[in-house]
């Protein structure tokens, strides 16, 4: 498997948002105020959904982009997973 381009930045938001996240577990156990653990909550989802987001896309272009002009593929099985892939998005 190949590493794309925009996976190291994935990993960095990602990683980021682990962090987040151990924060507000942190903020929970500290009894801390609702709002704000809401508030980070919030960051750490954005964060997951860009990485996603981010991810899906990359595929898009690069994985089946290449497999539809090398003709590796038939367009039905890149249509296929074209298709299961959007449900991500």
């Amino acid at each position: 498997m190949s590493t794309h381009a925009s996976h190291p930045e994935i990993i960095k938001r990602l990683k980021r948002a682990e962090g987040h996240l151990r924060s507000v577990v942190t903020m929970l156990e500290n009894g801390r105020d609702c709002l704000q653990i809401a508030q980070q909550l919030q960051a750490v989802e954005r964060a997951v959904a860009s990485a996603k987001k981010t991810l899906v896309h990359d595929h898009i272009d690069h994985c089946l982009e290449h497999a539809v002009r090398e003709g590796s593929r038939s367009a039905d099985d890149t249509i296929r997973e074209f298709k299961e892939l959007s449900k991500y998005l």
